[in-house]
């Protein structure tokens, strides 16, 4: 038992000794962060802003955006769009497959209003979370549908004597994008109609 009480007293003082050491290290280290802070932190010229010269160069883009959208020589026109939980991102011509029940019969022409982003190779439009209705418009027709390949859903317990296998199709509908367009000038909104019999509760 002393011979254990010497060693366990001898491996105390080493563990002291060695924990004052880094406790005398980290404060040399402490002491000599703000010094070398105080050189670091010199203070930087601010800029300031001009209010006119950012109104210019917004309008510039305005602009040129608008112009491009009016003469019809962006190119070729994308969109995001969000259709039942989901986002796809589409060109004209393109088909995109919509999982799950969806109302839309074969052959109704129908336009995705929810465009979270829209544009070319030039200029790209990005909603906040959505493009402002009605200034891009995106046509489409319902051309199929159908129901998936079979899937299947297997369950199992390890050493319960619990198996079950089952098999499900997912009714899918075919979508075409008929067209991507503008319809107005970017950031100039249509006055709004209609207020006047609007009732708010």
């Amino acid at each position: 038992m002393a011979l254990f009480l010497k060693r366990f007293c001898s491996q105390f003082k080493n563990l002291q000794l060695n924990t004052s050491n880094t406790l005398l290290r980290n404060i040399q280290a402490i002491s000599l962060i703000p010094s070398i802070q105080n050189y670091s932190n010199t203070p930087t010229p601010f800029e300031v802003v001009d209010t006119e010269e950012d109104n210019k160069a917004k309008n510039q883009i305005l602009n040129k955006v608008n112009s491009l959208v009016a003469d019809k020589t962006h190119g070729r026109l994308f969109a995001v769009v969000h259709v039942t939980g989901k986002q796809f991102k589409i060109t004209d011509g393109d088909v995109i497959v919509i999982e799950g029940y969806w109302p839309p019969d074969v052959g109704d022409k129908i336009t995705l209003d929810k465009v979270l982003m829209a544009g070319s190779a030039d200029f790209t439009l990005i909603g906040r979370p959505i493009v402002e209705k009605g200034l891009v418009r995106v046509q489409a027709t319902v051309i199929e549908k159908t129901l998936s390949h079979t899937k299947t859903h297997f369950r199992k317990k390890r050493r319960k004597q619990y198996m079950r296998i089952n098999f499900y199709r997912v009714p899918q509908t075919y979508l075409r994008i008929n067209e991507i367009s503008f319809q107005d000038e970017i950031n100039n909104p249509k006055e709004v109609r209609g207020l006047e019999t609007a009732i708010f509760s």
